[in-house]
C-alpha cells in the first residue's frame, strides 16, 4: 500500500520580532483509501523541532528562515520517511508525492528470532535509562484542551509552554509532576468562566496529562501475568528503522511500538473502558465511560524525547433517582512538541514555573501576533464545530481578548 502527500507547500515569510519564518502547509493521504493520515510527525531533518498533523492530515509548520537549505522531513508509523529539500518546496508550490506504506516490505520478511511480547516490553523497560535523556533538556510546546457537553463544545483553552526535566529515572512518587512547566502564553474562550466547569476537574490540566507519560513514569503493570498476555503482532516501520509491535486486549487495550535495534518505546496506545462509579455532583451521578490516550517520542541526538501526547476521556451523567443518563461530557486534550533541546543553558526556575491549581487561572494577557506564528495543531473540521459551538458567545479572537 501507499500513500499519498498533498503538499500545499506555500511559503510565507512573516515577521515575529526580529526574525523571519517560512510556513510550510501540507496534508498527508493514504493513496489508496484517499483517507488522512493523522498525527503524523513533521521536521526538519536533523533539527530539534516540529509539528504533527491532525486528523484530517493537515498542518501548517513555521521554521525559521534559515533552514531554506535544509531537508524537509515527514515520518509516520508503518511508511518510509518522507524527505524532500526545503528549497524544492518553494519551488514547487503545489507537489504530490507518493510515499511507500514500509510494512509492504516487512511482509516478506520471516521473523527468526524467538522473542515473545512479553519479552519484547521487558527488555524496552530495562533499557529505558539507556534510551531515554539522563541529564537535563528543556522542550518547547503547544497545549490544547477542549470540553464538550452532550455533543457540544463549551469551553477551548490553549498555551504555548515550556517544559524541564532533569532525566528520566523512575520517579518514586508517580503521581507528583517531576518536570518543570513555564507558561509562555495562554488564551481561553468565555466557556471556561461558565456554569459548565462544575461538570469538570478545575485541576490543572496539563499537569495530569503529563502524568499520563507511560515512559517517563511507569504507567506499565508489573504483574507477571500482564506480560504473559502480552501478543507480538506483525513487524512494522518508523522513521527508517524497524519496530517490534506488541498488545494487551484483555482488561484493557494496549499497543506499544519499540525499536528493533535500539529497544527504545517509540509509540504507545492505551484504551480502558471498564465503567466505574465516580459519585455524585448537583444531584447527578457520574460514572467513567472511558479514556484512550496516545504518547508518541522523537529520537533526537541518540535519545528518545516526548514528540506528542493526547487524551480523550469520557464520563456519562445520571439522574441520581432515575438512573436515567442526562448528558455525556468529553475531555480532548493535546500537547505537542514543537522543540527540543536536549542541552540547555538555562532552566526553569521555582519562581518560573506553572501554579499547581488551573491555566484558566494563571492568567497572562493575549498576544495575538506571538500565535499568529507559532506551532499549532492546524484546524480541521472537527475544529470548525469546536469554533462554531464556542463562538454563540461571540468570535473566539474576543473571547481570548477578554479573557
Amino acid at each position: 500500500m501507499r500513500a499519498i502527500l498533498i503538499l500545499l507547500a506555500g511559503l510565507i515569510l512573516s515577521t515575529a520580532g526580529f526574525s523571519q519564518n517560512l510556513t510550510i502547509s501540507a496534508r498527508a493521504l493514504d493513496r489508496e483509501t484517499r483517507e488522512p493520515l493523522p498525527f503524523a510527525s513533521v521536521g526538519i531533518k536533523g533539527k530539534a523541532i516540529g509539528t504533527i498533523t491532525n486528523l484530517e492530515g493537515a498542518f501548517d509548520f513555521h521554521i525559521p528562515a534559515e533552514y531554506r537549505k535544509d531537508v524537509f522531513v515527514i515520518s509516520m508509523l508503518g511508511y518510509k520517511n518522507f524527505e524532500i529539500a526545503v528549497s524544492d518546496i518553494l519551488q514547487t508550490p503545489q507537489t504530490e508525492i507518493l510515499m511507500d506504506k514500509s510494512t509492504t516490505v516487512l511482509n516478506t520478511v520471516v521473523v527468526s528470532d524467538s522473542m515473545q511480547g512479553g519479552d519484547i516490553l521487558r527488555a524496552a523497560l530495562g533499557r529505558i535509562d539507556l534510551n531515554y535523556p539522563q541529564d537535563p533538556f528543556l522542550l518547547e510546546g503547544f497545549y490544547r484542551d477542549v470540553k464538550q457537553i452532550a455533543g457540544t463544545y463549551v469551553s477551548l483553552l490553549e498555551a504555548a509552554v515550556r517544559i524541564y526535566d532533569d532525566n528520566y529515572k523512575e520517579p518514586r512518587n508517580k503521581s507528583k509532576l517531576r518536570e518543570r512547566v513555564a507558561l509562555q502564553e495562554v488564551r481561553r474562550s468565555i466557556g471556561y468562566s461558565s456554569k459548565f466547569t462544575t461538570y469538570f476537574d478545575q485541576d490543572n490540566l496539563l499537569e495530569v496529562l503529563l502524568l499520563n507519560n507511560d515512559v517517563r513514569y511507569r504507567l506499565f503493570p508489573t504483574q507477571e501475568i500482564f506480560f504473559s498476555n502480552l501478543r507480538r503482532d506483525a513487524d512494522s516501520w518508523y522513521n527508517g528503522r524497524e519496530i517490534f509491535v506488541v498488545s494487551h486486549t484483555r482488561e484493557f487495550y494496549l499497543k506499544v511500538f519499540i525499536d528493533k535495534s535500539t529497544f527504545g518505546i517509540v509509540h504507545v496506545e492505551y484504551e480502558n473502558n471498564s465503567p466505574e462509579d465516580l459519585g455524585r455532583v448537583r444531584g447527578l451521578t457520574h460514572k467513567f465511560e472511558s479514556m484512550k490516550r496516545v504518547v508518541d517520542f522523537r529520537f533526537v541526538e541518540g535519545r528518545y524525547f516526548l514528540n506528542y501526547i493526547t487524551v480523550d476521556y469520557k464520563v456519562n451523567w445520571y439522574d441520581a433517582q432515575t438512573e436515567k443518563l442526562k448528558f455525556e461530557t468529553v475531555l480532548q486534550q493535546q500537547l505537542l512538541i514543537n522543540k527540543i533541546d536536549p542541552q540547555p543553558e538555562e532552566r526553569i526556575a521555582v519562581t518560573q514555573k506553572m501554579r499547581s491549581y488551573g491555566l484558566q487561572y494563571q492568567d497572562l494577557p493575549y498576544n495575538k501576533k506571538f500565535w499568529d506564528s507559532y506551532n499549532v495543531i492546524k484546524d480541521s473540521p472537527l475544529d470548525e464545530k469546536i469554533i462554531m459551538d464556542l463562538e454563540l458567545e461571540g468570535p473566539l479572537e474576543k473571547q481570548f481578548e477578554k479573557n
